[in-house]
């Protein structure tokens, strides 16, 4: 470390040793520094170390959500790249147990030895660690068939106040303090602990995976054909997405229905057929096209090339998304059968190149004003560093949850040590 490290980075490289001390390489610097302990045991001294010192740390993964929760960097970043081993795995059984630093994709990598996976999709899996993938909670397309994270985590471990190791689930019977802490733990953004494993529930991979596409001209007509298409049978995914979403697809339309069709041949023929009729000018992409795809799908709504500076997840009733995304006017992908969306601008630029912070946070508030008047819930996703002291990331929970919330935090973390500043409220 040079001579213009902070002396929380010399402080913590004398505790490691040399050489375990890095500059982050994200751009918008979400941590000042990043320690890479190379074990459980060191992971378990940063923590105790910090809580000792009142230096605020982050967990870290590729830190895509962590630089746009945080409004200014954590003093202390901790990756667990180097804690990637997978502890256990049991194709009969369908689980498995790696650690954390371990990514989804070198996950998936041996279970799909066993014609397996976890079917949790993240835009640009490659890039998503276990730890980031429960502590972020993102998913994708799959969602409609596999569920999320939440609902295949079968066990987790992490460190907790006083550096303690703490287990819930797997082959632990009994919940620590009566907390389920795999909910409380998923979406926690790492303001509770550092999550150090993972145990999950696999599911069989899909045979004979066909993508179909219908062009709408109206947003009502493709979310109505989309709702007919949800009763046709099980679906993999069901989406319908705006112009933009179209264009990274390679469809020239203003709206495109796409649905994901899979199973043995007779159940993949009948929904062809099925799909034909309703459609009725459908395309079907079978194969590495079919996948190349869904790929495409998955990923576009984190590249910001794309979709353009500020995006945002949308939760209302499934009934009332037609009438929200309308009112919000904006570009979109909606996971339509499940009332979840994904709200962006586009690539947009004012005349200095950016779209005004004024702007940024008139958007995020018609959003809002829409999305709240169905009952439904807004998070940010993405927005430019000069916007964030002026939009909120997260709603603003009722007084009586914000009032647990913060008696949750204070139970788990007293020192108010983990990644303080990142989650609702302000916790």
């Amino acid at each position: 470390m040079n001579d213009s490290a902070t002396p929380v980075a010399r402080d913590i490289e004398r505790t490691l040793g040399r050489g375990r001390i890095r500059l982050p390489h994200y751009e918008s610097r979400a941590a000042l520094v990043i320690a890479e302990p190379e074990s459980l045991g060191e992971a378990i001294e940063l923590v105790r170390k910090c809580e000792r010192d009142g230096i605020a740390l982050a967990p870290f993964g590729a830190a895509r959500t962590l630089a746009q929760l945080r409004a200014a960097p954590a003093e202390l970043g901790i990756s667990l790249a180097r804690l990637d081993r997978i502890i256990a795995y049991e194709p009969d059984d369908m689980t498995i147990t790696v650690e954390a630093g371990l990514t989804l994709p070198s996950l998936n990598a041996l279970a799909l030895t066993h014609a397996q996976r976890l079917p949790v999709d993240p835009p640009r899996p490659e890039l998503t660690t276990i730890g980031a993938l429960i502590g972020g909670a993102r998913s994708g397309p799959l969602r409609l068939s596999e569920g999320t994270v939440r609902d295949l985590l079968i066990g987790v471990r992490f460190i907790g106040h006083q550096g303690r190791l703490i287990h819930s689930g797997g082959s632990v019977v009994k919940n620590v303090a009566g907390y389920d802490l795999m909910k409380v733990l998923t979406g926690s953004c790492g303001t509770l602990g550092i999550i150090t494993e993972a145990t999950f529930k696999l599911r069989p991979v899909p045979a004979n995976y066909v993508m179909a596409c219908g062009r709408y001209d109206t947003r009502d007509d493709a979310l109505a054909m989309a709702m007919r298409l949800r009763d046709i049978g099980p679906l993999v995914h069901l989406e319908v997405v705006s112009s933009l979403g179209a264009r990274a697809l390679e469809y020239d339309c203003r709206y495109l229905v796409i649905a994901g069709l899979a199973g043995n041949e007779p159940e993949v023929a009948y929904l062809r057929d099925q799909v034909s009729l309703m459609l009725g000018d459908a395309t079907f992409k079978n194969g590495e096209e079919a996948f190349a795809a869904y790929e495409r799908l998955r990923d576009f709504v984190d590249q910001e090339a794309v979709i353009g500076p500020l995006a945002a997840e949308i939760a209302v009733p499934h009934t009332e998304l037609p009438a929200v995304l309308e009112a919000c006017a904006s570009e979109f992908r909606a996971h339509a059968a499940n009332g979840v969306a994904q709200l962006f601008e586009g690539p947009r630029q004012e005349a200095n190149g950016n779209l005004a912070p004024e702007a940024i946070a008139a958007t995020v508030s018609r959003w809002r004003e829409a999305v709240h008047s169905a009952r439904g819930i807004l998070r940010v996703l993405r927005l430019p560093p000069e916007a964030r002291a002026q939009v909120a990331i997260f709603d603003d929970p009722s007084p009586a949850a914000l009032k647990l919330m913060r008696r949750l935090k204070a139970a788990f973390d007293p020192r108010g040590i983990f990644n303080p500043g990142s989650f609702v409220g302000g916790l």
